[in-house]
């Protein structure tokens, strides 16, 4: 096997990162199904960090405990329309005063996929960010790619992946074995990416420019917020603005973290513009769009990635702690 490095001999290191975006997931599992399918192999095997926010979280969860992108994507258009199922006239009043969907659903479909797995079987370094609705605080799932890490590889793959996808408004937060109030890890990194470059750098002491990055966005619609940008407007017009402001922000933000820190030329980041209101957190019916898309750019995007990427798989990863037999 060819060692994981450089052109010059210099070791390289390959993270992954996946944005959230719930059943738009469907796009970036597609773009990695179609790499797997010209390659003729798993796409885990060509990176030493997988870092992946909700949906993003999931598929990264997948790929770690050695699921092909293939099989997520399967997932994913089996299981999404019945995670996101019901009338729209009820999900709409649902929404007004409780979340729009229940957990039961997304829960059995995670035990069928991850059955008894825990974060500890993970095959990959993983990264998957919550929030604790307790402190305040980001709340972070982690492999043991550090001693110091020597609760989390403990925790099942289910309920990882139900914290890192509690969705406000989508879905009810989730509440840990111990108690704790978790939600969507988007509320502070949808777009993981700047996140994942800090972790390599100062928890696993990478060298910045031996790093080199694919981040893959759920697809991205333009900010519009029309009248905001010269109006005095108020709580009425920005109550349903404002979350689509910070999600901008903070994905343009960790896509600047990441270029400063490990070089622009490392980074690759693939997003594809779409027309607004095109694509949805739960808009099943477009399922078979996102899988086209992820098609569509992966062919366009694999002759950058081989020689990036995909020239030989990296080093075993070796965990600090393992799960008991």
């Amino acid at each position: 096997m060819e060692n994981n490095s450089g052109g010059e001999g210099k070791k390289i290191f390959r993270i992954l990162s996946l944005d959230g975006g719930g059943v738009k997931g469907v796009f970036p599992a597609s773009f990695l199904a179609t790499i797997e399918d010209t390659i003729n192999d798993n796409i885990a095997n060509y990176f030493d960090l997988i870092v992946g926010t909700s949906t993003g979280g999931i598929i990264a969860l997948g790929l770690g405990l050695g699921f092909s992108a293939k099989e997520i994507l399967k997932f994913y258009e089996t299981k999404g329309p019945k995670i996101f199922a019901g009338a729209s006239w009820m999900r709409c009043l649902r929404q007004i005063g409780i979340s729009k969907y229940s957990t039961t659903a997304l829960k059995c479909a995670l035990e069928d996929l991850f059955k008894q797995k825990r974060l500890g079987n993970s095959k990959k370094r993983l990264v998957v960010p919550s929030f604790n609705l307790e402190t305040g605080e980001v709340h972070v799932y982690k492999t043991c790619h550090h001693p110091r890490f020597e609760i989390d590889y403990k925790e099942t793959a289910v309920n990882v992946a139900l914290a890192t996808a509690a969705a406000p408004t989508y879905f009810p937060t989730h509440r840990s074995a111990a108690g704790t109030p978790l939600i969507d890890g988007g509320m502070w990194a949808n777009n993981p990416m700047g996140f994942a470059v800090v972790e390599a750098i100062g928890i696993l002491g990478e060298i910045p420019d031996s790093l080199r990055v694919l981040s893959l966005g759920c697809t991205y619609e333009p900010l519009n917020v029309n009248w905001g940008r010269f109006l005095p407007l108020g709580r009425l017009y920005w109550g349903v603005k404002i979350a689509d402001v910070f999600m901008s922000a903070q994905s343009s933000s960790s896509l600047g973290i990441a270029q400063l820190l490990a070089g622009h030329e490392n980074v690759i980041r693939i997003n594809p513009i779409v027309p607004q209101g095109r694509f949805g957190l739960d808009k099943v019916r477009e399922i078979s769009s996102l899988k086209g898309l992820g098609d569509t750019e992966a062919r366009k995007a694999l002759p950058s990635l081989r020689g990036i990427f995909l020239k030989s798989h990296v080093d075993t990863f070796k965990p600090c702690r393992v799960i008991d037999s």
